[in-house]
């Protein structure tokens, strides 16, 4: 049996213009899923008509920032097929991107899971989705139902900015799949 796949997904809770920290915080996850083999994916982000495919996306976004050597790590990403965009799930995420795991500080208890958990999960063949959101409020609640794992990576309910919990995120998980 093969090793499954890591998807970081980011849920947009920002408005529908796109600004500055959309394009901060994708350029931060693209690095971090290029350095740790993993995944992106962006749900209900606002990206022009005319980028309509991942390359496109990458590429525009690319050009407006600084971040992961102007954005060259996230265009190889996307060069690579490891890089998608949807709209918001209404019902579920893409089954084709794993089970679902939300990212908060505050876990459900009877959903929570651990980084060796998740990590069993990927080395048994599951690939998995984690699902972090952008923007001041998080996830929405009617979203927040989706997943039906919750990881909280400090353990201890701290709220970590986005940007650092992603980093916290993938680098517990790739420290127990890459042993």
């Amino acid at each position: 049996m093969g090793t499954g796949r890591i998807t970081i997904g980011l849920y947009n809770s920002y408005d529908q213009n796109f600004r500055e920290p959309h394009r901060r915080v994708i350029a931060r996850a693209g690095d971090l899923a290029e350095a740790f083999s993993m995944n992106l994916c962006l749900f209900g982000f606002p990206v022009p008509e005319d980028a309509r495919t991942p390359v496109e996306v990458a590429n525009w976004i690319a050009g407006t920032t600084s971040i992961g050597h102007h954005g060259d790590y996230f265009v190889e990403l996307a060069g690579s097929g490891r890089f998608q965009s949807f709209p918001y799930p209404s019902k579920g995420f893409p089954p084709q991107l794993g089970i679902p795991v939300l990212t908060t500080c505050r876990p459900d208890k009877s959903r929570s899971v651990t980084a060796r958990g998740i990590s069993d999960m990927v080395l048994g063949g599951q690939s998995v989705l984690l699902v972090f959101g952008i923007g001041p409020r998080g996830v929405p609640r009617d979203v927040m139902k989706i997943p039906k794992l919750n990881f909280d990576v400090t353990g201890g309910g701290y709220s970590l900015e986005t940007c650092a919990a992603m980093g916290a995120v993938c680098g517990a998980l790739h420290s127990f799949i890459d042993q």
